[in-house]
């Protein structure tokens, strides 16, 4: 079942609550991760760890919690759900303050911790490939606020969403407003050539998905050319393979984008392989 966990006291879906106040909910001004469990084993908590604080500490938000013993409370919280397969959200948002935005206004951050599960797609998208359509809301400036950082503020991936499902699509391509290819809605992309597999780099303003990492470790296990570089929609749309990647997602295949179809129109021998190996990984 859902479980909740709010600076040291348990919830459910029913009780769990924050302040009206509280900044993270009146003006975006907080962080989080997306954390999966496996066999009620959780993966790579380390690593989505060590993102989490990176996040707290470029945006000068204190958690009030050491890294450990937040550690402690996730896995408490996924033995306490009952979950053997789960989807875990830590939250930290500066805290409970006034109705003006300054910061200094809020004491001490807000620290939550969900457990639950979560699906994306439908499972058969799994084997019958996503559809995509490029979306006219591009990814936020790069210098308003490092894509790194995994805040809060999803308004404009919100509203790319919501025009991929005016136009029918199971999922988005962002650009960011050079027209470069960036991510979709919350999903790092990865694109096939022949054996090399291509991905955007940290410089395009995406973020670095952990699921993304684990991808590329896998690729290069099995003698793939790994390249992280700028692509554009002709990469995208010529590519004999395609797939988005990402903690929730986990490895999606792509059958088209924007009407043209990619490669064969299905998952291809690349993308089924990593696919089959970062399933092996994620239940070792």
């Amino acid at each position: 079942m859902a479980t909740i966990w709010i600076d040291g006291e348990w919830h459910d879906k029913s009780t769990g609550k924050i302040s009206v106040y509280d900044h993270g909910l009146l003006y975006g001004d907080g962080i989080f991760e997306g954390i999966r469990a496996y066999g009620g084993k959780i993966f790579r908590l380390g690593e989505h760890l060590d993102r989490l604080y990176d996040s707290a500490k470029a945006i000068a938000l204190e958690i009030p919690y050491p890294k450990a013993e937040l550690g402690k409370v996730i896995e408490q919280a996924v033995a306490k759900s009952g979950l053997a397969d789960a989807y875990i959200r830590p939250i930290i948002t500066r805290g409970i303050g006034d109705l003006g935005i300054d910061a200094r206004k809020c004491p001490r951050a807000t620290t939550i911790v969900i457990v639950d599960t979560i699906m994306v797609w439908a499972p058969e998208r799994y084997d019958q490939g996503l559809s995509l359509v490029t979306a006219g809301t591009p990814i936020p400036h790069r210098e308003a606020l490092s894509p790194r950082v995994k805040s809060l503020k999803y308004l404009a991936h919100v509203r790319a969403k919501m025009e991929g499902n005016v136009a029918g699509a199971d999922e988005v391509l962002m650009l960011d407003t050079a027209g470069w290819v960036c991510e979709g809605s919350g999903q790092n992309l990865f694109v096939v050539k022949g054996r090399t597999v291509r991905t955007p780099p940290a410089s395009a303003g995406i973020l670095l998905g952990v699921t993304r990492k684990a991808v590329m470790e896998l690729a290069l296990e099995a003698d793939l050319e790994i390249r992280e570089e700028l692509l554009n929609r002709y990469d995208v749309y010529t590519a004999d393979e395609a797939f988005l990647t990402g903690t929730a997602s986990e490895l999606a295949p792509i059958r088209m984008v924007d009407g043209r179809t990619i490669g064969s129109g299905k998952a291809g021998p690349i993308t089924k392989d990593l696919h089959a190996r970062f399933h092996a990984l994620i239940r070792k």
